[in-house]
């Protein structure tokens, strides 16, 4: 089978994908900040009889993401699956707010896709077959502040770089998940208890309908009939009326961000 790498790959939906894919005979290259999860990580899926490699890189660090882009185009077990995961929740305002916040985030969750989707893709594109799958979010069909913006931009990246590299046997595919049960929202600061519970999704079925669509080439992944519904409508409605809603929304949740 081939090799995956997962960044974020020890918390969460991340975590999720490692399991699922080494129970699917995959061999992983696990990504993350913290060498001691890495570690733990390994031994799980080492026990399960996988080949794990561990890449501690803070993704925020172009030097760190300049070490995964190496390891993404090695021929020495090349990866054909690369799942870019990594991110996180900003409370950051767009007027007034934390310049920094928005500078890590922007190193985080745009750059470094950019650069480690580039590099996954030119690899996997010379030898014709490759799987890239980036995790964007439903907040980017809305408008709700500096997350909503991001992930705008990693669904729309990635619809373009499906464009660039059609017939090429390489598929490139947009996870746009909802609220999903992780440590993301403990991290992020969320209160959960705002959230209805209908919205709220488990991780293990999301990654495997995930995984599903990426085996089938499919560009923009959304799990769960509820969110595809409310996708429809979001891509579908007048954008005043998106607007409309998501400052409703955004003021019923001051204290929140978005999925």
């Amino acid at each position: 089978m081939a090799f995956a790498l997962v960044t974020g790959g020890t918390a969460g939906i991340g975590a999720e994908f490692a399991r699922q894919l080494a129970a699917a005979g995959n061999d992983l290259v696990l990504v993350a900040r913290s060498e001691e999860r890495l570690e733990r990580m390994a031994d799980e899926l080492r026990a399960a009889g996988r080949r794990v490699e561990i890449l501690p890189a803070d993704l925020a660090v172009r030097a760190d993401v300049d070490r995964v882009a190496a390891r993404l185009r090695s021929e020495v077990d090349p990866v054909d699956i690369l799942i870019n995961n990594a991110g996180f929740g900003i409370h950051s305002k767009l007027v007034g707010g934390d310049v920094a916040v928005l500078d890590e985030a922007f190193e985080v969750m745009l750059r470094a896709v950019a650069v480690l989707a580039g590099a996954a893709a030119e690899s996997m594109r010379a030898r014709g077959r490759g799987r890239i799958l980036n995790v964007s979010s439903t907040a980017g069909f809305v408008t709700m502040g500096a997350y909503s913006a991001i992930k705008a931009w990693v669904t729309n990246y990635t619809e373009s770089l499906a464009n660039e590299l059609r017939g090429t046997g390489v598929t490139v595919t947009a996870l746009c998940p909802g609220w999903v049960h992780t440590e993301f929202h403990d991290r992020a600061g969320i209160r959960k208890s705002s959230i209805p519970d209908p919205l709220w999704l488990d991780a293990e079925p999301l990654v495997r309908s995930a995984l599903r669509d990426l085996d089938r080439g499919r560009v923009i992944s959304i799990p769960s009939v509820r969110y595809k519904v409310l996708i429809w409508f979001a891509r579908h409605l007048p954008r005043g009326a998106v607007r409309s809603i998501s400052r409703a929304i955004s003021s019923s949740r001051r204290d929140t961000v978005s999925p």
